[in-house]
């Protein structure tokens, strides 16, 4: 059975958390499907200084983090942008994230391996999938042969301005990597910088995408979800409602049960 990586974009309180991580837990336990909560604890890339960051610190964030950990029994996963950040987010998470824009970032990649974490590289929308393999590479100076301690993300690569797009091929060609695949289906559908100080985005193809990677036979689905994503403090354009995500979830798992 495929993974489900899914949570708000960033932590925002919590409130929102739990309520948004307890409905994904009771969604994903009905389908048996591995639910691994994601939050960041800090969006340090937005398009514009003005835009929403999260809480405003790493440790209120953590925190909240830690507490779907303990009360819900979820794996976590969240984001780096600093090598400082690694040692006190391997405390509470299960998965570190080197972010698409940072994962050139050879001491990021270095830090985060060095934790014995799970380390999942969001590829670059300026890498190909053979690109990609230098950042696996760089963690697997610290892994060694053990692949399973590294996941490669694909989150759509740039098309002109503002534009993503989704080569379906690429998903084939990081298999070979011998590491998990996981399909971005959030930001895929990404406009970046459309939106006033932040970018925007199409949520009618997250559906259509994340179907078609679970078809091609990706080992995860990364999905970004909220209650009310018009008023989410990051990627609301990109998100899926969180009321939606248990009729997808069904969809994703027959396809998955047909293609194997």
């Amino acid at each position: 059975m495929f993974k489900l990586i899914a949570g708000t974009c960033v932590v925002e309180n919590e409130e929102i958390t739990m309520r948004t991580a307890t409905r994904l837990k009771e969604i994903t336990d009905n389908l048996d499907i591995e639910l691994i909560y994601k939050g960041s604890f800090d969006k340090a890339n937005r398009t514009s200084h003005k835009a929403e960051r999260g809480m405003g610190g790493m440790y209120p964030a953590l925190k909240v983090l830690d507490k779907v950990k303990c009360d819900l029994g979820l794996k976590i996963l969240t984001d780096v942008h600093e090598t400082y950040q690694v040692p006190e987010v391997a405390e509470v998470v299960d998965i570190i994230q080197i972010p698409a824009l940072l994962s050139r970032q050879t001491d990021l990649i270095y830090a985060a391996a060095r934790t014995g974490k799970i380390v999942n590289i969001k590829k670059g929308q300026f890498m190909s999938a053979y690109d990609s393999t230098y950042a696996i590479s760089k963690a697997g100076l610290i892994t060694g042969d053990d692949r399973s301690k590294v996941w490669i993300t694909e989150r759509g690569t740039t098309f002109g301005y503002n534009n993503l797009i989704v080569d379906m091929r690429s998903l084939e060609s990081l298999k070979k990597t011998g590491c998990d695949v996981i399909f971005d289906a959030s930001h895929s559908v990404q406009t970046p910088s459309t939106g006033v100080f932040e970018s925007g985005g199409k949520p009618e193809f997250i559906a259509p995408l994340a179907r078609a990677a679970i078809a091609v036979g990706v080992d995860g689905i990364f999905i970004e979800t909220h209650p009310k994503p018009w008023e989410a403090l990051s990627d609301g354009a990109s998100s899926l409602p969180l009321d939606e995500m248990e009729d997808l979830l069904i969809t994703l798992k027959r396809i998955h049960e047909a293609a194997h």
